[in-house]
């Protein structure tokens, strides 16, 4: 591994497939960056909206705004201000086949949201990752746990696998797709300086004062594809994925992590591979 290997950029989505911020320094808690997706969206059924089914939540913004509060803005919608609703009694909500106990937010959040988005759509917030979603035991430890994330506390990718997917891109048969933005895979934390695809076979790295159990390769789903400016759907990374980067028939970028303790991440942190 080069010497220079380095966390090249931070990235924290306050709330579940909307736009993420890019800080420059991030605490690190147990279940993934300080707050990061404590915050989603769901259906008049309580399952989880994400770009999946909606893009347009691509183009939405939260940003905080003191005492823990969110501020919302999209194209064509005024801004709102929402505060975290901690004292207010949670219900059961679906993220994929978890179930997950959670406070809704006020009426006018659900009222924004579903005009926006079209659809019925409630806002809802995880008062304590420490007990409420555990992290699938089959990839993880007793007491590990997440927070509103697909489904481990942090994604990391790097900046050569990119180079070497854009280079895939360029000469495949959607290549004015391309260059594509790492925004594309929403990862929590990028890194520099390293041989394309080395992170698939990590099994442990220390990022400056921070050591990470790596859980396991992030199998993409359509996510990838949407354009996060525009909201628009192409083919392409999927294509070039399935055809150059498949392992265990399933198309693979970045690598999920696991804290083993709290610490502060900072940009030009130096990245060494443990194991």
């Amino acid at each position: 591994m080069p010497m220079n290997a380095l966390l090249s950029a931070l990235y924290i989505y306050p709330v579940k497939s909307l736009r993420g911020l890019a800080p420059e320094a991030a605490d690190v808690e147990p279940w993934g960056l300080a707050g990061d997706r404590r915050w989603m969206l769901v259906d008049a059924d309580g399952r989880v909206i994400t770009q999946r089914q909606h893009t347009g939540t691509a183009l939405v913004t939260a940003e905080p705004s003191g005492g823990g509060a969110l501020r919302f803005t999209a194209p064509g919608r005024e801004a709102l201000r929402v505060a975290p609703p901690e004292n207010g009694s949670t219900e059961p909500v679906l993220i994929f086949r978890d179930k997950v106990e959670a406070v809704v937010a006020d009426d006018a959040a659900t009222e924004w949201f579903s005009d926006y988005l079209g659809v019925p759509a409630r806002l809802v917030y995880m008062t304590d990752p420490a007990v409420c979603r555990p992290v699938d035991p089959e990839h993880s430890r007793p007491g590990d746990t997440v927070s509103f994330a697909d489904g481990y506390p942090l994604l990391l990718t790097a900046t050569a696998s990119l180079d070497t997917l854009n280079a895939h891109v360029a000469r495949g048969p959607h290549a004015a797709e391309g260059p594509l933005p790492m925004n594309r895979f929403r990862p929590n934390v990028v890194v520099d300086g390293t041989v394309a695809r080395a992170e698939d076979d990590w099994r442990r790295i220390r990022i400056g004062e921070v050591t990470f159990r790596v859980a396991k390769r992030c199998a993409r789903c359509v996510v990838p594809t949407t354009n996060q400016e525009t909201a628009e759907r192409g083919r392409e990374p999927m294509r070039s994925l399935a055809k150059h980067h498949r392992i265990d028939g399933k198309t693979i970028f970045g690598q999920n992590l696991i804290p083993e303790h709290p610490g502060t991440l900072r940009v030009g942190d130096p990245l060494t591979i443990l194991e």
